[in-house]
């Protein structure tokens, strides 16, 4: 039988900053492609069209993702897990490779990243395991390793293919979940030289591109028409906003297609050269809004894996946003991670809506449990 309660405690607030963003979306990817578009350049579907789409499949997505008791994902989060597994091995096997990049799966006409999928399954994973084994002392190394392999078994097969953008969002999920539970003094000493070390040796593994992004990052002039060419265009768009912007389709930097990647990396780029520093603080404020909401979903939630789960997913939307806005502003390295509900791409707009939906999940029914 339907109970009543799931409407009076269905959360309109999150509801309506998720559409808010999607919306700002729409209209920023629209003023993206209309440069090309205006020169007469063959484009197809316009991106903002498919956005639009797609947006719709992701509102069925995170319908389905709050019909249920989220209560099921932690019965079930070790199969999720092991099927997005499956789908990342699929992908070395199989994937389809794009400009040197093999991260995709073929389903007939469609295309989907199955690294986008392993964020959520990382942070049922880890909740589950996180809510079933708290305690007041805090986790030790002990009982770290298993959360340990299942964030890095993961990592290491999306640095495979290679996408280290999502795989550097995994690791920060994680923790970020880690440091929520509680971690004693003596593993988390450990863990931060590990982690230290780790990074030092993994330059060494990384591709000729990947090294150069970041030195491109530390001195962008170094090859200002080469690699260091988007970081440059892009704070050139963002400065030449100013405090009020150019206005709607007024951005010169998008309009004459100096800015690359403008639909998708440097989307915020786009949004703040039209609408300025003011117009790009109240964007920025929605998500400020949206992480300040999921975290009070978090603290108001009265069972752990609900607490932990939804800490999750409100980082993987944080640290998405920060590492998208400072590759645009020259803050951080270009590694390609998408900005939510923002940038263009299917996968992307469909796992941050199921995230959502689980935190409306959470917030829905926190009134079925006891305090």
């Amino acid at each position: 039988m339907f109970d009543r309660r799931l409407i009076q405690h269905f959360d309109w607030v999150l509801l309506g900053l998720t559409l808010v963003l999607a919306g700002i979306g729409i209209l920023t990817l629209y003023s993206a492609v209309n440069a090309s578009a205006a020169l007469g350049r063959p484009t197809g579907p316009p991106v903002y069209l498919k956005q639009l789409y797609s947006f719709g499949v992701a509102t069925i997505a995170m319908v389905v993702m709050f019909l249920f008791n989220y209560k099921l994902l932690h019965r079930w989060g070790g199969v999720i897990y092991g099927f997005s597994i499956a789908l990342l091995l699929a992908v070395l096997l199989a994937g389809k490779e794009v400009s040197g990049s093999q991260r995709w799966l073929m389903l007939g006409p469609l295309s989907f990243q199955p690294s986008e999928i392993a964020k959520i399954t990382v942070a049922i994973v880890l909740a589950r395991y996180f809510s079933d084994h708290m305690s007041q002392e805090g986790f030790g190394l002990r009982n770290l390793w298993k959360p340990l392999f299942w964030c890095l078994f993961p990592f290491l097969l999306i640095a495979r293919q290679p996408d280290l953008g999502t795989g550097l969002v995994i690791l920060l999920i994680a923790a970020s979940m880690t440091l929520f539970v509680k971690v004693e003094r003596r593993a988390m000493i450990c863990l931060t030289g590990a982690g230290v070390f780790m990074c030092s040796v993994a330059w060494f593994f990384l591709k000729e591109y990947q090294k150069q992004r970041i030195a491109i990052f530390v001195d962008p002039g170094k090859d200002p028409l080469g690699a260091g060419y988007h970081i440059i265009q892009s704070k050139i768009a963002v400065g030449s906003g100013m405090f009020w912007g150019k206005g709607f389709l007024e951005g010169t930097q998008n309009a004459l297609s100096f800015l690359p990647e403008q639909h998708t990396d440097f989307i915020f780029s786009v949004l703040a050269e039209e609408w300025g520093f003011l117009g790009s603080a109240v964007f920025v404020g929605f998500y400020v809004a949206t992480i300040v909401w999921g975290l009070s979903i978090a603290m108001r939630s009265k069972e752990p894996f609900g607490t932990v789960l939804a800490v999750g997913i409100t980082s993987m939307l944080f640290w998405q946003a920060v590492i998208n806005v400072g590759m645009a502003l020259g803050l951080l390295p270009v590694v390609g991670v998408p900005l939510p509900l923002i940038s263009y791409g299917g996968s992307s707009l469909l796992v941050t809506s199921i995230g959502i939906g689980i935190l409306m999940n959470i917030s829905m029914r926190r009134f079925m449990f006891k305090s």
